[in-house]
């Protein structure tokens, strides 16, 4: 019987881990009403340190960048940090310096299609939980962003991180945590940075169980360098 991989301490601590963002360029810019960046790429298993899409709102207009998964803040000196920052916990944001200068107005989206948990099988392999809304749409994780200037190239960097909740009673059966889904008509709320930072921050909890769905993927997913839409079928279905 596999069990939850809580039980595994490494990897307990990455929550969200992995995402897919596998629709369209075209498709994600219908949908979020924003000009799409040329250098997007379709993504069936995106990982820290990736180029990840953002949307942000810049002076009353939506933009759409590309950013780094893991937060490097301007104070940051090692940018290793950033490893242990692509996930931002709702309780605590106002209290990390990371994130409580980002709250009020670098709050962005991060357009997916579903998200990756992990289970230890009774042969300690871990098998990959794929998570989507019910209805296979696209959706955005609740994000925060800011930018940097390399000091050798002089190139600015934009990074981004995914804020996490507490889980609903479907992502509960794998981890403690789960990313903030937003509701689509809670997006424009999250971005307007009218919005004040206690409103927001209110707007951080678990998407309902109810209008999701989970079932195994390949264990592929656990390598980085796997990137195909086979990902989403499970193991034992692509040797039936």
């Amino acid at each position: 019987m596999a069990k939850s991989v809580l039980a595994d301490r490494d990897t307990a601590a990455l929550v969200c881990g992995r995402f897919t963002s596998s629709q369209r360029r075209e498709a994600i810019g219908e949908r979020f009403e924003v000009a799409v960046p040329e250098t997007y790429s379709e993504r069936f298993n995106l990982a820290p340190q990736q180029q990840a899409l953002i949307v942000r709102d810049q002076d009353g207009d939506r933009e759409a960048v590309m950013a780094k998964w893991g937060l490097l803040p301007r104070w940051a000196k090692d940018p290793k940090i950033a490893f242990k920052m692509i996930n931002a916990r709702a309780e605590t944001l106002p209290e990390k310096p990371a994130y409580r200068s980002l709250i009020s107005k670098y709050r962005c989206l991060i357009p997916a299609d579903g998200f990756y948990e992990w289970i230890v099988d009774e042969d300690g392999k871990k098998t990959p939980i794929y998570f989507q809304l019910a209805e296979r749409t696209l959706f955005a994780f609740a994000g925060l962003w800011t930018s940097r200037t390399d000091e050798q190239t002089g190139e600015i960097v934009e990074s981004c991180t995914i804020i996490t909740t507490t889980p609903n009673e479907l992502v509960a059966t794998v981890h403690d945590r789960m990313p903030v889904v937003l509701p689509v008509d809670l997006e424009s709320v999250w971005l307007d940075s009218a919005v004040s930072k206690e409103h927001a921050l209110g707007l951080l909890k678990p998407y309902p169980a109810s209008l999701m769905v989970a079932a195994p993927a390949s264990r592929d997913v656990n390598s980085a360098g796997s990137d195909f839409p086979g990902l989403l079928v499970p193991d034992n279905a692509l040797a039936a």
